[in-house]
């Protein structure tokens, strides 16, 4: 099977009011591929310098048009716009989606950085998630034959204080949704999800701005609408494709998440909840980096037996798909230009060097309904036959020292993930036999 490397791009933004208040000096130089960043304390020795699939400066060089869309002052200017991002790195998630590849494209920064414009935009500057969509009715009207037909599907969830909200609607059940573990393919998902289909760009605009509402956003010292919590939007897209008297199904997933803000506690003024908030933050990003440290030393070689440490956060539960699975995974890392946040903006810089090194197993997402059906049928009897033989049991993972409480409890949950499965196959058969029954 093909191995393909993360791709990774970092951009630069230009000083926010706080830093030019601090008379802040900029650190950041970006030349082709490369990024260039200088140590404020020590300004003669030679810049570190790090090289990525792209490096977009987006700090200067750059005019406000009548419509309010930026864009480069001149021609020879380097800024990079939305519209640019887009082409660089959005077009390929869109190819990969028709193509039926699962796609990932994520955002990571300091508070404050400019994550979020890079992925929602501001105001008429649309960032690549609406873009994005927006371009999938585009293509897909472009693309309108009598022998395929298009669905898609939506949802919209935050990771708060390391528990699953989901953002399409305002009821928030105590303890947030439950994370289950999918027991044939190991990957995790939230149980309960809203995931509702949509019928154009609009409806997906309406569906973001409803759940933009519900994130979890504050004050604090690096930002005035710091977010507090990852967002994950994700589209399912299906092309049932018609062959003579059968019908094949190609699906992509595509996932497009907002990380919330790595940031050192003593900058952001953060007391009480929103200490807690920035604790809960910064832990599921350590526990990010150290599975993207794994996937890195795999993909190097450079240690024999690795185990990726995915349990260790709700985040890097959810993302285990995108960043070790099978997926074609973008990383955008936004960059601060200020000397005051040189620590931050270097050691994001970093992580994005660890990121790039990762290699995913890709396949495209492919089957004749009949297959699927099939398949989905054959799955439910195993899953039921190990319910009813008790042989997921073998299945536990018990340590030395648990007491029977704690492995009654950890049985308890892998039954109820089992039937969770189960139903969930029951749901997709329901579905795909409806599709087969208006075809005939």
């Amino acid at each position: 099977m093909p191995e393909e490397s993360i791709k990774v791009a970092v951009r630069v933004r230009p000083f926010n009011q706080r830093e030019k208040d601090r008379s802040a000096k900029l650190v950041i130089k970006m030349q082709g591929k490369s990024t260039f960043i200088i140590d404020p304390k020590a300004p003669q020795d030679e810049p570190k310098q790090f090289s990525f699939d792209y490096s977009y400066w987006s700090h200067d060089g750059f005019v406000e048009l009548p419509s309010g869309i930026l864009e480069a002052d001149n021609s020879l200017s380097p800024y990079a716009s939305q519209q640019r991002v887009f082409d660089d790195l959005g077009r390929d998630v869109l190819k990969n989606a028709f193509d039926g590849f699962n796609c990932s494209l994520f955002a990571y920064g300091q508070t404050g950085s400019g994550k979020s414009y890079s992925m929602i935009g501001y105001g008429v500057n649309h960032g690549i998630v609406p873009i994005i969509c927006d371009e999938l009715f585009r293509e897909m009207q472009n693309k309108k034959d009598k022998s395929t037909r298009y669905e898609v599907s939506f949802s919209m969830l935050e990771i708060y204080n390391e528990q699953v909200r989901d953002l399409l609607t305002k009821e928030f059940p105590k303890g947030g949704l439950s994370v289950r573990q999918h027991p044939t393919s190991g990957y995790f998902y939230p149980q309960g999800l809203r995931i509702l289909p949509v019928g154009s760009y609009n409806d997906i605009e309406l569906r973001i701005s409803e759940g933009t509402e519900n994130r979890t956003i504050a004050a604090t010292n690096m930002n005035a609408t710091s977010s507090r919590a990852h967002t994950v939007v994700t589209i399912y897209f299906d092309q049932i494709i018609k062959m003579d008297r059968s019908e094949t199904k190609k699906t992509s997933v595509i996932n497009l998440v907002d990380l919330a803000g790595s940031e050192r506690v003593s900058n952001t003024g953060a007391t009480g909840d929103r200490l807690k908030e920035s604790t809960n933050i910064n832990k599921s990003l350590s526990a990010l980096g150290n599975v993207i440290s794994a996937l890195a030393d795999i993909s190097l070689g450079t240690k024999r037996k690795i185990v990726i440490p995915y349990r260790e956060s709700v985040l890097t539960k959810l993302l285990q798909n995108a960043l070790g699975g099978n997926s074609k995974t973008v990383m955008i890392a936004a960059l601060s230009p200020a000397d005051v946040n040189y620590d931050e903006t270097l050691s994001t810089l970093r992580f994005a060097d660890r990121v790039k090194r990762i290699k995913n197993t890709v396949v495209v997402n492919e089957n004749p309904i009949e297959k699927l059906i099939r398949e989905l049928k054959e799955e439910n009897e195993r899953l039921k036959l190990l319910i009813d033989t008790g042989k997921y049991n073998l299945q536990l993972d018990i340590l030395p020292g648990m007491t029977n409480q704690h492995i009654e409890l950890m049985r308890k949950n892998m039954e109820e993930e089992i039937l969770s499965q189960i139903q969930a196959n029951q749901q997709v058969l329901q579905n795909s036999k409806t599709s087969w029954d208006l075809k005939e």
